[in-house]
């Protein structure tokens, strides 16, 4: 049996406040890390990632305190990242309630780390995050540091690397798309699937559920990751997955939130239910037995 694509929620965290990233260089808060985390648990998110984005810059560890309030919030697997440098960090988030760790900078400068998580801790718990920025010429370069260091790797070299080195999953995420809400970027995804035998996440870009239907038939993707949609899409990974359902595409649906007998707006919404309809269900006479 074919497994489901997942649609995976990623909560960007800049100084312990969850933010919408718009091209790696501006920030919209959006609020509390666990409440985030409580409402895509309750919507229906596959998984969460919780991701520090300023934890390397800063020479720390993400917060240990919010990876816990994040863990207790849902039921979901958790993936952390942000400022891991070594085995010992791995181990202090597990602790902590995280279910994989994400590894972005660590993954290029000590490379034998990913080695290191994946004979401890098996390679279901290692995911290899990969931040990719197209150049002057449209070619594709793997970037560190919120895009601000060029690293020189290829990004489907580099991917094959992370896996060679024990990573499990790879986390491709497009930097130019990021915030622009114009879709993923396709080739990109293909050409690093094409290239690894391990799950391939695809982020950045996604602005309605046609990107996501697009992502998970036009490209091997094992899953589809957003975050600014998420925030301000109302009851959005439910609608995301009703849509995606109507498309027949063989995503979970185990929410109780259920919008497949309704239309959708371009941007993800539910559309406006006929005036007819909203004024049968206000008048309709329910017998008392029912109630």
């Amino acid at each position: 049996m074919a497994t489901k694509r997942r649609l995976i929620a990623c909560l960007m965290l800049r100084h312990g406040i969850v933010v919408q990233s718009i091209g790696f260089n501006r920030y919209l808060p959006v609020g509390r890390a666990d409440i985030a985390a409580r409402f895509l648990d309750d919507w229906g998110v596959d998984e969460i990632a919780l991701i520090d984005m300023t934890a390397s810059i800063e020479d720390r560890l993400i917060d240990l305190d919010i990876v816990r309030d994040v863990a207790a919030a849902c039921q979901v697997p958790l993936t952390v990242g942000g400022g891991i440098k070594t085995v010992e960090d791995v181990r202090t988030l597990i602790r902590a309630g995280a279910d994989k760790v994400s590894l972005n900078r660590s993954a290029w400068q000590t490379p034998e780390l990913l080695g290191e998580v994946a004979e401890q801790f098996g390679v279901q718990c290692l995911v290899a995050s990969i931040d990719v920025k197209r150049n002057a010429d449209g070619e594709p370069t793997v970037f560190a540091e919120n895009g601000r260091t060029d690293t020189g790797h290829d990004p489907v070299t580099f991917a094959q690397a992370c896996e060679h080195a024990g990573a499990g999953e790879i986390l491709l995420n497009a930097i130019d798309r990021d915030g622009a809400r114009t879709g993923y970027d396709l080739e990109l995804v293909n050409r690093v699937c094409a290239a690894v035998r391990i799950p391939v996440i695809a982020l950045g870009g996604a602005g309605t559920p046609d990107h996501f239907a697009e992502l998970l038939t036009q490209t091997g993707a094992s899953a589809a990751a957003a975050a600014n949609m998420l925030h301000y899409t109302e009851h959005s990974v439910a609608a995301i997955k009703s849509a995606l359902r109507q498309r027949d595409l063989d995503i979970r649906l185990d929410s109780e939130a259920d919008y497949r007998h309704l239309s959708f707006l371009p941007e993800g919404r539910t559309g406006r239910r006929p005036e007819s309809e909203l004024a049968a269900e206000i008048f309709e006479y329910i017998p008392k037995e029912i109630i």
